[in-house]
């Protein structure tokens, strides 16, 4: 199937192509980038399609089969990550234009825009363990010069933060990949997955596992290992903040995370529940420490940032769980918080652009004088909350449904009810920013920048409308591509065959 290389290879040509761009004439470089992803958004669409047909897809680098070569495996949850890593991009692409406007090398933040979204790509659609470590470094690196683009003290400060802890991560990473490799003398994912088969339970399987859920926690931006991430999204510039929060930690860190669990480790609730156990209690304590924390920030864009932290552990708690539910409830929340978070960074960058500050206390009156940027934040507010008929109310619902069949009705009655912390720090912007009275001079933010807010709400509105559609024909396949578990590497193989 010769689509799935485009996924990596026409963002990654876009950017070497955008510097050569830039010097015949400017405009060509911010029309390509959101040409390419929207194409990119088709190819997506094309592959959710393509999956429903066969399980799995492998596209053998060079012709050479597993696991001699190098090989892309494409099924349902590659899909679904793509699809939402296109969408994202494409929002955040279209916000770009104007915001950028004050800046100088805009074909500079374009070229490291598409090597991002190329990294990313390449990772969700990767077979191999080390190119999934070259992709990551790709779009970690891409992500840390986006963050200090403005060349500000804070946002250098910010980079320089998110760099060190993003680097630890990505050595981690690299070391448990050296850690599997001498043992199983293969990179090739399917390979592995039957190699481990063969040492589980052992102190080198819990060991291997331990390291990548350290590595992947950092990227994740998991309480306590969190740190860089309230001065990362805050120092970004809005349309990288958006990115950051809206996919790339889901990609970075959670996408890694349940990939290795389920599909290569081969884990199951019914068989380690302790583990399963531990991976929900490092979603409360990210869901609670860090929700509580946003309560007491000023920023804007900093309390966004806790509020991120805090609504990943919602995921973790899904995948914790571990049932199809549960699962299931994760994979939507992966998609209702994309959204729904790209979103709200895209709000406060409007705000930004109009007043300059992002200081909640000197904000306010802002709803009479920007309408459009006032209501995106609630409507994507509400999802996180989650408030039906929104796509925030699906997700967190499927997560406590999970949790009521695996028999946990008090985390079901904890999960609901820390939604609460949700509305109360998000009121506090709410309140302060948009219901207040005030005599500040702000204008609506430039048509693009609208448009590319007005489009996220009528996806969250839309997506949460037909939620079961979406589940039946996305998030389900999605959630049974995990639930498959060493099945992957079987499928992995078994094309091959079919194909030889």
């Amino acid at each position: 199937m010769p689509f799935i290389p485009l996924f990596f290879a026409l963002p990654l040509f876009t950017a070497f192509l955008i510097p050569i761009l830039a010097k015949i004439y400017k405009p060509l470089v911010w029309i390509l980038t959101i040409l390419v992803s929207f194409i990119l958004f088709i190819v997506a669409l094309y592959g959710v399609a393509a999956t429903h047909h066969i399980p799995m897809i492998v596209y053998k680098m060079g012709n050479w089969p597993p696991p001699l070569g190098i090989v892309m495996a494409y099924d349902s949850f590659s899909a679904f990550m793509s699809l939402i890593i296109s969408i994202i991009v494409f929002t955040c692409s279209l916000f770009s234009v104007r915001f950028l406007n004050p800046y100088t090398g805009k074909w500079k933040f374009y070229t490291l825009f598409m090597l991002m979204t190329a990294g990313m790509m390449g990772m969700v659609i990767t077979g191999d363990l080390f190119n999934m470590f070259v992709f990551l470094e790709i779009a970690a690196i891409s992500s840390y010069a986006l963050v200090a683009f403005g060349l500000e003290p804070e946002q250098l400060e910010g980079s320089f933060k998110y760099m060190v802890m993003g680097e630890i991560g990505g050595l981690t990473f690299l070391l448990a990949i050296a850690f599997i490799y001498a043992k199983t003398s293969t990179l090739n994912l399917a390979d592995i997955a039957s190699s481990l088969q063969m040492v589980r339970h052992t102190t080198f399987f819990w060991t291997a596992l331990g390291i990548i859920i350290f590595a992947f926690s950092i990227k994740a931006a998991l309480v306590p290992f969190h740190s860089w991430c309230p001065d990362a999204y805050p120092a970004a510039p809005a349309p990288i903040s958006g990115l950051l929060a809206g996919i790339c930690t889901k990609v970075f860190g959670i996408y890694t995370i349940a990939r290795l669990v389920f599909n290569i480790f081969g884990l199951t609730r019914s068989s380690e529940p302790m583990f399963f156990d531990f991976l929900i209690g490092a979603g409360l304590l990210s869901i609670v420490f860090a929700g509580l924390t946003a309560l007491n920030q000023k920023d804007y864009k900093r309390l966004l940032a806790y509020s991120s932290i805090s609504q990943v552990g919602f995921i973790m708690l899904g995948f914790g769980i571990g049932n199809y539910y549960g699962v299931l409830g994760a994979i939507f929340y992966i998609l209702a918080h994309s959204f729904a978070k790209a979103l709200l960074f895209l709000t406060s960058g409007s705000v930004v652009n109009a007043t300059g500050s992002r200081d909640i206390k000197k904000l306010a009156g802002l709803g009479e004088r920007m309408p459009t940027t006032a209501w995106s934040f609630r409507i994507g507010a509400l999802s996180v909350i989650g408030l039906p008929p929104l796509v925030g109310f699906f997700a967190k619902l499927f997560i406590i449904l999970g949790a009521i069949k695996a028999g946990y009705l008090w985390l079901a009655i904890v999960t609901g009810g820390l939604s609460i912390l949700s509305l109360a720090y998000l009121l506090k912007i709410e309140n302060n920013v948009f219901m207040k009275k005030s005599k500040i001079k702000a204008k609506e933010s430039p048509f693009t920048m609208r448009v590319s807010m007005v489009f996220l709400v009528i996806l969250i509105v839309i997506v949460g409308i037909a939620f079961q559609q979406i589940i039946d024909t996305l998030i389900g396949p999605a959630t049974q591509a995990l639930l498959r578990g060493l099945e992957y590497s079987h499928l992995v193989f078994s094309y091959f065959s079919m194909n030889f």
